[in-house]
């Protein structure tokens, strides 16, 4: 049964006036009283009504925008599917939010992003891929009271609000225990990923770089290759370095672009026998799990990133919770056996939940979360 203020106030033997003091650390209370009723209220699990707390203080919408790629669509829809989520959920205190996507990481981010804040949105949520453009409007949003929230990957150079992510440093280094059992001692191995520009994609690189030729006994990673999250490029190149280094025992994709590199080790006839450890999961992979291309994929959860990132943000705008300087969301290492267990497998690839036709007439009610679509390029 859900516990309200009233039988708090029961419980503790107190005015509802003066929980309610006590509650949202206002004035009129002794310093013994509000311990004893915060107390009651955390051993009896009262959770506060947000939305009651937005129209009894007489808060305006909250209007946030989100700015993230559409590519690579099969990770990049998890994530923006966590927000619309968890955005749904707090519909009654007005949330709306503005979408604006760039095509790829790091691809006209600047344009985006200053978009949504001539909108006067009052929080930006945004997975920065070059963010040392950024810096300059994250630094000057922030000045001027907007939060900045990055999602899946960081800008530590800027003074965002946080960080809501995988651990990167943790997924590589998860890779790089993983690949030195799969691979001999001192086997070479090559490293996939994005762009190095983006902190998600470096740190991963470094981390796996620092401990696979500490566990594989001298083994080393002979090449890095950036595909600049484009699935032609990073078929090409993969292609290429499978037939100039024919040593190779192992790769490592460290970004959501993995599908193009199963095609290369499928197209050189080296499935199953080359061990590949991805970062993405999505139903297309499972054949590739199924045949044993793919070995492992250390997962960084979007979907949770997203819903957490948004929960954090609509706290802090309604309740004054302080939002923590970072938070990671611990990356789950998927396998064949356990494959099935994750929903991310059994969504439909069509089924995204989050296109502009597919969100309903009702989402651009007053009353309900607004997602407002970018024009359609051409």
């Amino acid at each position: 049964m859900k516990i309200g203020v009233r039988q708090i106030a029961k419980l503790a033997n107190v005015a509802v006036g003066t929980v309610d003091r006590a509650l949202n650390g206002r004035k009129g209370v002794s310093e013994s009283t509000r311990k004893r009723i915060l107390e009651i209220a955390e051993s009896a699990g009262y959770r506060p009504d947000l939305a009651a707390r937005a129209l009894s203080t007489g808060r305006v919408p909250i209007l946030v925008g989100v700015c993230i790629p559409r590519e690579i669509h099969y990770y990049f829809d998890e994530l923006l599917r966590g927000i619309l989520t968890e955005a749904r959920r707090m519909e009654r205190l007005g949330v709306r939010v503005l979408y604006r996507p760039t095509v790829r990481l790091g691809v006209e981010e600047l344009e985006r992003v200053s978009e949504l804040l001539s909108l006067g949105v009052q929080a930006l949520l945004i997975a920065p891929g070059n963010p040392a453009k950024l810096t300059s409007v994250i630094n000057a949003a922030e000045q001027n009271g907007t939060r900045v929230v990055c999602v899946d990957t960081d800008a530590p150079g800027t003074r965002r609000s946080t960080v809501i992510c995988a651990e990167a440093e943790v997924a590589g280094r998860l890779a790089a225990e993983l690949m030195s059992g799969f691979t001999p001692p001192k086997a070479d191995v090559a490293i996939v990923t994005g762009m190095l520009d983006t902190e998600d994609h470096v740190k991963k690189t470094k981390s796996f770089s620092e401990l696979y030729p500490k566990l594989s006994h001298g083994g080393k990673v002979v090449d890095i290759v950036e595909a600049h999250e484009e699935e032609e490029e990073a078929f090409q190149k993969c292609f290429s370095l499978l037939q100039q280094r024919p040593s190779l025992a192992g790769l490592y994709v460290n970004t959501v672009n993995c599908l193009p590199v199963c095609r290369a080790i499928c197209g050189r006839g080296l499935s199953g026998k080359i061990a590949l450890i991805t970062t993405d999961l999505f139903r297309g992979m499972v054949p590739y799990f199924d045949k044993g291309t793919i070995r492992a994929s250390i997962h960084g959860r979007p979907f949770v990133q997203g819903e957490l990132a948004m929960r954090f943000l609509v706290d802090h705008l309604v309740n004054g919770r302080p939002l923590p300087s970072a938070y990671y969301v611990a990356p789950a290492v998927v396998m064949r056996s356990n494959l099935q267990l994750f929903r991310e497998i059994h969504q439909r690839e069509d089924d995204v939940g989050l296109g502009y036709s597919a969100l309903g007439d009702g989402l651009l009610r007053k009353d309900v979360p607004a997602m407002v679509p970018a024009e359609k390029d051409g």
